[in-house]
């Protein structure tokens, strides 16, 4: 197994995040009382609850480091959520900044900031 890393995010309320993830290819792998992990392909985010959490002063965030970012980021469109600068949830579009990588931009229901990252080739 190569090295890897599993952000561990907040979560209000762990089915309504596995709702909002689950429309965006993720599939719940575990979940108990303390503890949620989801997963899509390589791509694995663990949740942790939190159900105090104000989604508005979250700082909270991850990078998804994507094979195809444009794939991935029309997936959060057909799953509804919306191109915004406010409001949760909400996509930014990928574009390429001034690192020269491609980013985009989703906040989760609960204020979490996932970066969209395209791999290199």
């Amino acid at each position: 197994m190569m090295d890897h890393a599993t952000p561990n995010l907040p979560s209000r309320d762990f089915e309504a995040t596995s709702q909002f993830y689950a429309r965006l290819g993720f599939e719940e792998t575990w979940r108990d009382r303390g503890w949620m992990i989801l997963k899509r392909g390589g791509l694995a985010l663990e949740f942790f609850p939190y159900p105090d959490l104000d989604p508005l002063e979250s700082s909270f965030g991850c990078c998804l480091r994507l094979d195809d970012v444009a794939s991935f980021y029309e997936t959060c469109r057909e799953a509804g959520i919306p191109e915004a600068r406010t409001g949760l949830p909400r996509l930014q579009a990928p574009k390429v900044e001034a690192s020269g990588l491609t980013i985009g931009y989703m906040v989760d229901l609960d204020g979490t900031l996932i970066r969209l990252v395209q791999n290199s080739s």
